[in-house]
């Protein structure tokens, strides 16, 4: 697969690791930095994960920030675009398993190196359960869309 990272100011080192890592599993890496230690917004860089996933650019997406929250809230502004922080295991395969997350973010503040490693190798491995939750991401993206979700 072909992955998209990057992050701001506050996890560039965590950034660079998890590239590393993500390289060293047989994956591409499209790194769009930020590689300096002055700050820098972190919607810019969650943008440019964002659009490169949304245009097939890059398969997935992948983000660090202080907290992982705000560079997500970024990314999923961008259409087509199914970003979640993840925090533990279990959010980062539930992202992909119920929710068909193409972008995953995570904070450098909040988690250590280590976890991120291991969460971004569930990000890569787990796959999309469909069923019944093809029908709610289909509503998430008619959201997006500007349709209505109502109740079933």
């Amino acid at each position: 697969m072909k992955i998209a990272i990057a992050s701001d100011h506050a996890a560039v080192d965590e950034r660079l690791a998890v590239a590393d890592h993500i390289r060293a599993a047989g994956h591409d890496v499209i790194d769009f930095g930020c590689n300096a230690g002055e700050s820098v917004d972190y919607p810019d860089y969650g943008a440019q994960v964002a659009r490169a996933v949304a245009s097939g650019e890059a398969d997935r997406g992948v983000l660090v920030c202080g907290t992982g929250i705000g560079i997500c809230m970024a990314a999923g502004k961008i259409d087509g675009i199914r970003a979640a922080t993840v925090h533990d295991d279990f959010t980062a395969a539930m992202c992909r398993e119920h929710n068909d997350a193409n972008v995953m973010c995570m904070g450098a503040r909040v988690i250590p190196t280590s976890t991120m490693l291991r969460l971004a190798d569930l990000f890569l491995t787990t796959g999309f359960g469909g069923g019944r939750h093809a029908g709610r991401v289909g509503k998430i993206m008619a959201l997006e869309a500007g349709g209505a979700s109502r109740p079933a």
